[in-house]
């Protein structure tokens, strides 16, 4: 299964924006972007002017690299977005929302997408009842995911639920704290989604 493992803070650094890639390391002083704000590399201080070509590209590679998915897969999401009615940007988002990884971050059962990936591998969570250790797995309204009996004595999982117990989770989102289980009541609209991405730029990019 092919995933990028290089140092995560380089990425955020080339976007030039947090990607919260290592969960609670980047809400303090320690992280990258805030103490080197410049992408890496030799020439990662030289100002460039970036052309229309590369203000959609840096949207598109943010984009992915915010939920950790490679060029082959984004393709591919991009092109089921292509197929559903409305706008292909907006579809592109919330089909990548529905990945499992991203919902297990979403609920709080992890501090960070990379994490949650982690977690799913490694058949920590049920779909429905059934183990689901694929990242990529896209769930839907109706589906049920729950922390697996064997791993509620986890001690990484009590150490996780306990640093996530404020966050909010999104409206299309259903959250049991209790049961350790979510549940998905809708499809993320554009609304839902927080993060600083401009998916009309990937259309663009991806359109050309």
């Amino acid at each position: 299964m092919a995933r990028y493992t290089g140092a995560v803070c380089r990425l955020c650094r080339r976007e030039g924006q947090k990607l919260f890639l290592k969960g609670e390391r980047c809400y303090t002083d320690k992280c990258s972007v805030g103490r080197r704000s410049y992408a890496p590399g030799q020439h990662g201080q030289g100002r460039k002017k970036l052309s229309e070509y590369g203000i959609q590209l840096r949207a598109k590679q943010a984009t992915r690299r915010y939920y950790g998915i490679l060029e082959g897969q984004f393709r591919h999401y991009y092109e089921l977005a292509e197929k559903k009615e409305g706008k292909t940007g907006e579809q592109l988002l919330s089909i990548i929302e529905t990945r499992l990884d991203n919902v297990i971050y979403r609920l709080g059962f992890a501090t960070s997408r990379p994490e949650a990936r982690q977690l799913v591998l490694h058949n920590h969570f049920l779909v429905n009842g059934r183990k689901v250790n694929i990242p990529s797995f896209l769930v839907k309204p109706g589906d049920v995911i729950k922390i697996t009996e064997k791993s509620r004595g986890s001690e990484k999982i009590k150490q996780v639920l306990e640093t996530n117990a404020s966050r909010p989770v999104p409206k299309w989102l259903e959250v049991n704290k209790e049961a350790l289980e979510g549940k998905v009541v809708a499809l993320p609209t554009r609304e839902d989604i927080d993060l600083a991405v401009e998916e009309t730029l990937i259309v663009e990019l991806y359109s050309k």
